[in-house]
């Protein structure tokens, strides 16, 4: 299938438009729902989403489903699981510290998803690449972190943990994708992330049974709040799969990093806040790193 070059940094800029969305809905199921409880709705009420998309482009494009190899099953394994403990740490943290501040820390995914793509599936890192991708990224932590408000070494920790395992779940998604090689790339999308919802809604779902019943009936009770938290999760990483099958996972996840200026924006609407010079140097670095990237694609 023939794309336009630059498909993959529009479709990005939707889904980092979606995640921040799904994670404010996410946020707010934590109290009433825990962090597993909380972690899983994204996974749960996503799958029918997903599954609904994946029938869309089915019949839309007219090709045969993929036919996965145990390639395909163990780099979705690998990208499922490491995202399930990813949305929980973040989730985890969210709780202990300010959104703001959890999602700083979460952000240094890009450097580290550079890195893991490079040394796991072989993708092209050049200087200026990386240059762009810590531009960026230091552009996030200095607009969101300020003098004192590291929040303690708990929050911290979890939070960059929280990164590298969201990177690791970009790759091996990526690498799940690029081993359906003879699918069209977005029908090889849309098969991914359903098959990563089904194994994380039935891990998830087993777990939540054995060790925690009560959450499952949460779960069922809060419904409604819940299908626009699964809608959200599944139309982001409908978005964020499609953009992983046309580049690198650094690429994607760099430019993703506009979901702050998202954030920023929708603060100063909402509290009518003046930006301050910290604020605006962190705007003029995350602008300088994306558009550096854009200009070297």
């Amino acid at each position: 299938m023939a794309t336009l070059p630059w498909l993959w940094a529009v479709i990005t800029v939707i889904a980092a438009a979606a995640q921040t969305a799904r994670n404010a809905a996410q946020r707010q199921l934590t109290g009433e729902l825990g962090t597993v409880g909380a972690t899983h709705v994204r996974f749960l009420f996503g799958l029918p989403f997903a599954l609904v998309f994946l029938g869309m482009i089915w019949l839309g494009l007219g090709s045969a489903l993929p036919r996965p190899g145990l390639a395909f099953f163990l780099w979705a394994s690998a990208g499922a699981l490491a995202q399930i403990v990813a949305t929980a740490m973040m989730l985890a943290a969210m709780n202990e510290r300010s959104f703001v501040v959890t999602i700083a820390y979460t952000k240094t995914e890009p450097v580290q998803v550079a890195l893991y793509g490079l040394i796991f599936l072989g993708d092209r890192l050049t200087v200026p690449m990386l240059v762009a991708i810590l531009a960026a990224t230091g552009g996030v932590m200095v607009m969101s972190l300020r003098p004192g408000q590291s929040g303690g070494v708990r929050p911290t920790l979890l939070g960059l943990l929280a990164g590298s395992f969201f990177a690791l779940s970009a790759v091996g998604f990526r690498g799940a994708i690029i081993s359906l090689a003879s699918a069209d790339r977005l029908l090889a999308a849309s098969f991914t992330l359903c098959a990563a919802l089904a194994l994380q809604a039935v891990l998830l779902s087993l777990y939540l049974l054995v060790r925690e019943r009560a959450v499952l009936l949460a779960i069922a009770r809060a419904w409604r709040g819940s299908l626009l938290a699964g809608f959200m999760g599944a139309f982001a990483s409908q978005c964020w799969f499609f953009a992983f099958a046309l580049t690198t996972a650094a690429n994607v996840r760099t430019l993703a990093l506009v979901e702050i200026l998202y954030a920023q924006a929708a603060s100063r609407l909402a509290f009518r806040q003046r930006t301050t010079p910290r604020e605006v140097l962190g705007i003029v670095l995350i602008v300088a790193g994306v558009g550096l990237l854009l200009a070297l694609q």
